[in-house]
This record gives structure tokens, C-alpha cells and sequence, in this order.
């Protein structure tokens, strides 16, 4: 008997609609691709030739942990992802500072035009872009900010913070909630996402900005989704993202 398309292996894929859409409705613009994974991340007519130095996408958590483990690395908690994030700066917006465009100039990979269905690439891009296609922050590291998403380890929880600011005193490196907790979807395993991608846009949703953050299911990648590794344990974690071609 001939397994229906929807138990194919694939994955969740970003097509632009062709007009302008309500946004209240993902499924305008996101499908669930037959065939679609990291080699083809768009599905089974498209590839990866000479992307050699773009992100890796369509990877799945439970992936991503089982390249870093093969790698003798791991993924970064989210703190030590935002720790490195900031490159050394405090109290700012964005992975550069104060200003999205300083003097002008575009700092990051983000949608620019009318969100969802035309992005013209004013910032150099339309869709997803090389790595180190923007100046590094102050510790070195390229695309913290836009292109494509990132892991982390951290469970995620929309009150994680709030119950460490309730319980007083300082969180030194946190590790994230004991298990993860989606109230629009109670019963689905999620990782915390950093660094937003592409698709950010003030329309919708600024992920840009350092401080906030994305949610995913373990099992499911996308489009817009990469990873990095960190190799140490603790606050001696070292990010191994900064030479442009390990970037994910």
C-alpha cells in the first residue's frame, strides 16, 4: 500500500505568497515540504551547489545535537548564545549597537519591503545569503543577527525569566528550564531560537533585536533554521562560529 505524501520524510519550507496576505495565518506562506532537508532545502528539485559557504538549514534539533556530539562540541545554552551575541557590548539592541542601519549602512540579513510576499533585497539580499556577508561583532562572530535562526540548548519556557527574577538574587549562567512549556502548544517538545533570520521584519516580528528570542520543536527544521557549536563546558565555552565556514 502507497504511504500517503504527508508520512514522506520533508520538512517546513518558506514560499513567498504571491500577494499580500493577513499575517495572522502562517499557513499562507509555510508548507510542509516532501523531500525537502538539509541537500535540498527548498525540497527534492532543489540543492546546495556552490553554497558551500551558506548556512546549513533544515536541520532538526535532535540533529544538530547529534553533529556537535560527532564534532566534540555541543550547542550553546542560551545565555552563553546571547553572551557571545552581544560581543562585549551591554544594554544595546542590536548585535552592533544602538542603531539597526548606523550611518546607513546594513549591519544584518533581514526582509526589507512588503513581508510576506516581496522582499527586495535592499540590504545586498533576497532570501538567505552566504555567512560573513556583514562586519563581525566585537568578539568575532559573524551573523549572530538575521540570516538564519540558531539552536540553542535551552527548553523553552515564556516565563523562564520572570521565575528567575521571582526567586531573587543573580542567575550566573543559567541552563534553561528543567522541561519545555508552550502554552499555544502544551503538548509539543520546544528549543529556544536566537538570533532571528531573513524573514525578520518590523511587519512582523524584529528577531534581530539581541533580546529576543524563538521557540521551535525538536523534531522540525526549516528553511530559516541553522546552528552553531560551542566547544568547553560552562563559562569557558568557546564559540567555534566565527571562522565564516563552520557558521550555521
Amino acid at each position: 500500500m502507497r504511504r500517503p505524501k504527508i508520512w514522506s520524510p520533508g520538512s517546513v519550507v518558506f514560499s513567498p505568497p504571491d500577494r499580500p496576505v493577513p499575517l495572522d495565518n502562517h499557513y499562507q506562506c509555510w508548507g510542509y515540504i516532501p523531500g525537502a532537508n538539509w541537500r535540498h532545502p527548498l525540497g527534492p528539485k532543489s540543492n546546495i551547489v556552490g553554497k558551500d559557504n551558506y548556512p546549513v538549514v533544515q536541520i532538526a534539533y535532535e540533529d544538530a545535537v547529534a553533529y556537535a556530539k560527532w564534532a566534540g562540541k555541543r550547542l550553546p545554552t542560551e545565555a552563553e548564545w546571547e553572551f557571545a551575541a552581544r560581543g562585549g557590548l551591554a544594554g544595546k539592541p542590536f548585535v552592533w549597537g544602538s542603531q539597526f542601519r548606523p550611518n546607513g549602512k546594513w549591519m544584518a540579513n533581514t526582509h526589507q519591503g512588503h513581508f510576506p510576499d516581496h522582499d527586495t533585497g535592499a540590504d545586498g539580499h533576497i532570501g538567505i545569503a552566504a555567512v560573513a556577508q556583514y562586519p563581525p561583532n566585537g568578539y568575532g562572530l559573524y551573523d549572530m543577527a538575521g540570516n538564519v535562526w540558531q539552536w540553542t540548548s535551552d527548553w523553552y519556557r515564556p516565563d523562564y525569566y520572570q521565575q528567575l527574577v521571582a526567586a531573587g538574587g543573580v542567575a550566573c549562567n543559567p541552563k534553561g528550564p528543567a522541561k519545555s512549556y508552550d502554552p499555544d502548544e502544551p503538548t509539543e517538545p520546544k528549543k529556544v531560537h536566537r538570533g532571528g533570520s531573513f524573514l525578520c521584519t518590523d511587519q512582523y516580528c524584529s528577531r534581530y533585536i539581541v533580546g529576543t528570542r524563538g521557540k521551535g520543536e525538536v523534531s522540525t527544521g526549516t528553511n530559516h533554521l541553522g546552528f552553531r557549536c560551542v566547544q568547553g563546558a560552562g563559562t569557558t565555552a568557546k564559540s567555534t562560529a566565527s571562522e565564516p565556514q563552520k557558521t550555521s
